[in-house]
């Protein structure tokens, strides 16, 4: 839902990114020092129970993993290499602040929440591979309650907030994004099944993809 605030956001991120453009730093090692600096955050943090110096952490080099496209719109530095290890980091940044968040839990004793962040984890990963391969296969997959932003934001306000001692926030939150983070999957395999089954131009159901062995291919040229 937040990706409709992009343009926008690209707007306000362009200056700075010239900015940090002039000291040469490339793209690329934006985005992997903000997904180590994230990862620190997550991994050191988090499970000594430090939630909200975590999220402060965190949220700082979440801000600056987010000039690297600006920076490379600015210095024409644009790639499909770029565009693969944006989003294989955020992947790691995202699994590395859950699993923070569970260590810390589970030492906490509170096992069961523990367990909640698991599930989250798990299931954001399942909600971006549903997408990626969507799109791998040509279809459209920009459905979702909640996306990467939405579950970021959720879980490190959260956590914050926690950290100042508001109670059950985070128990809260982490139950909501479980339930949200299965009903977006929910709406992707709904909208990729749907075209699934809509004929193609050549005539038969799913043109997308073909099954072979149990496993999705993209089907091969013809003559």
């Amino acid at each position: 839902m937040l990706n409709k605030i992009r343009p926008a956001l690209g707007r306000v991120l362009t200056p700075i990114g010239r900015g940090v453009a002039r000291t040469g730093v490339s793209p690329n090692a934006i985005t992997v020092i903000g997904t180590v600096g994230v990862a620190a955050g997550a991994l050191v943090l988090f499970p000594r129970g430090e939630f909200f110096w975590g999220t402060m952490v965190i949220t700082a080099f979440v801000l600056f993993d987010m000039l690297d496209g600006a920076v490379a719109r600015v210095t024409g530095k644009i790639s499909k290499f770029g565009a693969f290890l944006d989003s294989t980091m955020d992947r790691v940044a995202d699994a590395a602040i859950f699993a923070g968040l569970m260590i810390g839990l589970y030492r906490d004793g509170q096992e069961p929440l523990a367990g909640v962040a698991l599930y989250c984890l798990v299931s954001g990963v399942v909600v971006s591979y549903a997408k990626a391969r969507a799109e791998g296969l040509g279809y459209t997959c920009n459905v979702g309650i909640a996306e990467r932003a939405e579950r970021l934001i959720v879980a490190l306000v959260a956590a914050g907030f926690d950290g100042l001692g508001v109670p059950y926030i985070l128990a809260v939150a982490l139950w909501a994004l479980a339930a949200l983070s299965t009903v977006t999957v929910g709406q992707r395999f709904a909208t990729v099944y749907v075209q699934a089954k809509e004929p193609p131009a050549g005539g038969r159901p799913g043109a997308g993809a073909e099954r072979e062995n149990g496993e999705q291919r993209t089907p091969e040229p013809r003559p």
